[in-house]
């Protein structure tokens, strides 16, 4: 099993601690009982869609077809970490036949960049994990939009602001990066000149639902001091590090389009309004969007007028002008 080295598993006073595992037994993993026959005969359809992207000596990356979610796999020997566990249990259990079954490898760690369910899926589907987060996994948890109580799982370790682990030639820097959620954290990998940074980007844009723009806009700041070529966000793949200041500039954008049309007042309603805002207008020169991309621009929309997003910002340039 693996052992905890120079620290404690749940950190409670906010210091840095570094994890090794070593002796770790080799074993054949076993399917989750959780797991019914009817996902497995779905993930079976989905295994010869399902690959395994090489991103380096012993990295790889798989995309599942459920919001095109990622894991990205990090291998030590026979045995190996996961970065995040895809959005569905057919996913999840298609990646396990590829881990698993067709390379013999045992899934010894799960790290979860975030506790939302289409990250999360995976983490019953390989029963010798052991699963870390950041302490604020369980709000992330209870306050998304689309929970799945069936993924939920608890984590065997928790920290609060960062964490090593010491993986065969790679080390994996844990950091707490909040943003879109109060519990994301960026996974940084010097070794393999990549970081994982989930949701606070998607793809070359920003999802804004119950967030706070200001605080993606730093999250994503921080990763860009990493100074990594190759960036792994939540879904759709992995990235140059341009997708960075994609990221920003879309978010610049939508930002000041929004603060203008609430500033318009009276007239047409404000989903009329929005509706009129193309990802195309929003998006750095050059970068064409995705389908996956597009719909996700729609839903930013949708929550911009639901919830109220940046109502604070226009109401501070008001009262700029007035000043």
């Amino acid at each position: 099993m693996a052992r905890l080295h120079q620290g404690v598993p749940a950190s409670t006073d906010g210091r840095s601690y570094q994890v090794s595992f070593t002796n770790l037994k080799v074993k054949s993993s076993r399917l989750s009982a959780s797991v019914r026959p009817s996902i497995m005969a779905a993930s079976i359809q989905r295994v010869a869609d399902m690959h395994l992207k090489p991103l380096g000596p012993d990295v790889f990356l798989c995309v599942g077809e459920d919001h095109q979610s990622v894991a990205t796999v990090f291998l030590d020997g026979n045995d190996a970490l996961l970065v995040d566990a895809l959005g569905s249990a057919a996913d999840a259990a298609a990646l396990r036949v590829l881990i698993c079954d067709e390379l013999g490898k045992t899934v010894r760690v799960i790290v979860a960049t975030h506790f939302m369910s289409d990250h999360i899926a995976g983490l019953s589907t390989f029963p010798d994990a052991m699963v870390i987060a950041h302490r604020n996994y369980r709000h992330t948890f209870l306050s998304q939009n689309r929970r799945v109580d069936a993924f939920y799982c608890e984590p065997q370790v928790v920290f609060d602001s960062a964490m090593r682990i010491r993986w065969g030639r790679h080390e994996l820097r844990l950091l707490h990066n909040p943003g879109k959620t109060m519990d994301h954290i960026s996974v940084d990998v010097p070794t393999a000149d990549l970081v994982c940074v989930g949701d606070n980007i998607v793809g070359n844009i920003v999802y804004l639902s119950k967030a706070d723009p200001v605080q993606i806009r730093t999250a994503i700041g921080r990763v860009k001091q990493f100074g990594r070529g190759t960036v792994v966000g939540g879904h759709m793949g992995p990235f140059d590090a341009a997708v960075l200041d994609n990221a920003l500039h879309y978010l610049d954008r939508i930002r000041q389009s929004v603060v203008a049309i609430r500033a318009q007042g009276e007239g047409e309603s404000l989903a009329s309004r929005l509706a009129t805002l193309r990802i195309g207008d929003c998006l750095a020169p050059g970068v064409e969007a995705s389908a996956f991309e597009t719909a996700w621009h729609l839903r930013n929309l949708e929550a911009i007028e639901s919830q109220g997003i940046f109502e604070l910002d226009t109401y501070l340039a008001r009262s700029a002008d007035v000043a």
